[in-house]
C-alpha cells in the first residue's frame, strides 16, 4: 500500500501558521463569527488540498504562498466586480482581503524594498534581464506575502534594465 503510516499526521509538527489558523477556526466558531469563520476555512481547505495533492506538509514559507495567492486572485476580484458594478462582491471579497492579510508579515515599505532588490542584484550578480531568474530565486523568499510579487518583478526589471 505505500505511503505514510496512519499515525503519520498526528506526530508530524504543524507550522505556526496553520496552528493560528485552527486556533483562529475555533474562535470564530464559539464567536458566531460566521463571515470569518468562512473565510478561515477557505484558508484551512487551500492548505489541505495543496498537502493532499502534493503529498507534503506544508511549511510555513508555503502556506505564506498559499495566502498570498488567495489575496492576488481577491484583488482580481474585486476589480473585475467593480468594473461589473457589483459592489455587493467586490465587499465581500474587500472583507476576505483584510481577514487573508491578518496572516501575512507586514507589508515591505519602498525603501526596505528597494534595498532588498539591491542586495539580491549584488548577491546574485545579476546585471542583465537574461539573469533576472537567478535573482528572482533568492528575492521571492524574501519578499513572499510581504509584497506584491508583480510590482517586486517590474521593480527587478527596471532596475536590469528592461
Amino acid at each position: 500500500m505505500g505511503g505514510f503510516p496512519p499515525c503519520f499526521w498526528l506526530i508530524s509538527p504543524m507550522s505556526e501558521l496553520k496552528q493560528q489558523l485552527t486556533a483562529d477556526m475555533k474562535q470564530a466558531m464559539r464567536d458566531k463569527d460566521k463571515p470569518r469563520l468562512g473565510v478561515v476555512r477557505l484558508v484551512l481547505a487551500a492548505i489541505k488540498q495543496r498537502e493532499v495533492d502534493e503529498r507534503v506538509e506544508l511549511d510555513n514559507a508555503q502556506v505564506l504562498a498559499v495566502l498570498d495567492k488567495m489575496v492576488k486572485q481577491r484583488r482580481d476580484s474585486v476589480r473585475q466586480f467593480e468594473e461589473a458594478g457589483r459592489q455587493d462582491l467586490a465587499d465581500q471579497e474587500s472583507f476576505e482581503i483584510t481577514v487573508l492579510q491578518t496572516y501575512l508579515p507586514e507589508a515591505l515599505g519602498d525603501d526596505e524594498l528597494d534595498a532588498l532588490i539591491d542586495e539580491t542584484i549584488a548577491a546574485s550578480g545579476a546585471s542583465s534581464m537574461k539573469e533576472i531568474g537567478k535573482a528572482m530565486g533568492i528575492l521571492k523568499p524574501r519578499v513572499q506575502g510581504r509584497a506584491d510579487m508583480g510590482a517586486v518583478s517590474a521593480k527587478l526589471k527596471a532596475r536590469l534594465g528592461a
